[in-house]
This record gives structure tokens, sequence and C-alpha cells, in this order.
């Protein structure tokens, strides 16, 4: 077996649309620098995510210096979204918790309304004070996450996708197959294990930065949705419930908190530490 190496890096700037690959990236104590600090609500300030609207996964949002970002999709217009300023915020649910976010102006509202077809609201997390707190069960004192499901980063391997891909074949949806990896949108993926070897990880470090894995990935219907078309399947849904199943959940992958900042860069080592 080769020494287990970061094999690519990824951050969604706004929750639910479409993600970037990087060469390096910063880690904070809440994810990685730039990750899903944006996120979409709805009339009622609810975030919504590809679970309701799988259109979401089609519209980009490249990151702009200086902390902004450019919404474009195919057919509409680019759209410059500029870092809004703190100067008054608005309440949103996130898997009903409250955070207070910053509008980004009507200018976004009206394009992922559009897109959408349904009323829509860009809003940014600009405060570290504001993030929300790790369901305590699986977190330490004080560790926080921005607009991200529930954990900082969530790390696959290569390996394990395979593996999967593997059991799809042998289903009844075989045509489905082989799946990419970002239909399961990881921060970090890790090449040169052996298949589900991430099942037993509790400590890693990647490069400079060490990680707790906090509890294993439980696998959603946006897993099913092509994101390059929007278009949804059953897959991997159907072969995770035969094959990956733990109590209620279908798994895949690991959510890791960092244990302190540092620095990542695809090709780093990975140490299994615990």
């Amino acid at each position: 077996m080769s020494t287990p190496r970061l094999r690519s890096v990824h951050v969604h700037p706004v929750k639910a649309l479409r993600g970037h690959a990087l060469a390096e990236a910063e880690v904070e104590p809440w994810g990685l620098a730039g990750d899903r600090r944006w996120a979409v609500v709805d009339g009622s300030h609810t975030v919504v995510t590809q679970r309701r609207h799988p259109r979401m996964a089609l519209v980009s949002a490249e990151p702009l210096p200086g902390g902004g970002i450019r919404l474009s999709a195919a057919g509409h217009p680019t759209l410059p979204v500029e870092e809004p300023r703190p100067s008054s915020t608005i309440r949103v649910e996130v898997f009903d918790t409250p955070v207070e976010a910053v509008p980004a102006g009507p200018a976004a509202d009206a394009w992922l309304s559009d897109f959408l077809g349904a009323e829509s609201r860009l809003v940014h997390m600009d405060d570290p004070a504001r993030r929300r707190p790790i369901d305590p069960e699986y977190a330490l004192p004080g560790e926080t996450v921005s607009f991200a499901d529930g954990y900082p980063l969530l790390v696959t391997t290569t390996s394990s996708l395979a593996a999967l891909n593997a059991l799809i074949a042998e289903g009844d949806h075989a045509h489905e197959g082989p799946l990419p990896m970002d239909r399961f949108r990881p921060n970090v993926v890790v090449e040169g294990t052996a298949p589900w070897a991430e099942d037993d990880w509790t400590r890693l470090a990647i490069g400079e930065v060490t990680f707790r894995i906090a509890k294993p990935c439980g696998r959603c219907v946006v897993t099913t949705t092509d994101q390059l078309t929007a278009a949804r399947g059953k897959e991997p849904l159907r072969t995770l419930a035969r094959h990956r199943r733990r109590g209620s959940r279908l798994i895949f992958g690991q959510n890791l908190v960092p244990e302190h900042p540092g620095t990542i860069r695809v090709g780093d080592e990975i140490k299994i530490l615990d």
C-alpha cells in the first residue's frame, strides 16, 4: 500500500452551490477558509439546499479577491457579489438552529430567485462569533461550524469510492454508475488507503494540521443528484442502504474537526494518529 496522501481539496463558498478545487487551503477552527460562508435562504429565512432545489448544483459561486463571490450559471449573466458590510443582520435557521447572517443585497436575491424559481435571499456569515455550535454529543467545548451541515470538514477516500462503485455495478441500477466524488461534496479527498479504512480512524494529520474524527457522515438525497445536470437517480443511497447502514444512517465519509489552524496542500502526506 502506498503512503496515503491528500488527493484534492474542495471548498463550496455558498452552501449547496457548486464546489471548487484548490491546490491548498487554510484550515480555520470552523472549517476551510472560504468554505460555506454564504447560504441561500427562502422567504421564511430558512437555509435551503439541493435537498429542496436540485438546480442549485448548476450554480457556480467563484471566490473573488476581497471575500466576494461571482455567481454564474448556463444561460444567465454572471453577477459579482461583494462581501456585505455587517451594518445589519437577519436571523436565519440552519436545521432548526438560529444564526445571525448579513444579507448580500437585492441584486443577488433577484438573480437566485429567478434561477431557482422561488423566493430566495443570499446571506453571508461574517463573524466567527456567529457560528453555530457543533452537536454537543460529538463536540468538545467551544467547537463551532459555519453553514456546513454539521461539522467543519468532510473527508472521503478514493478507495472507498471505488469499492462503492463496484457494489453499484452489481446492483439493479448499475447504469447510474460509476459515480464521481462530487456527489459527496467533500472538503478533502485522500488516496492510498484501503477501502473503508476511514471507518477506524479517530485522529489524523494532513500535512501540518491534525484533525479529530467526530463521527461518520450520514448521507442524504443530495448524493443522488448529478452535480452537472441536477438530475436525480437512486444511487448511491440504494447501495449504501444495503452495505453501509449504521442504525438509521447510510454512511460514506467521516466528519472532521480541526485541532488547530494551519495550511493543507494537495500531495500532503496523511498520517493516521489513532
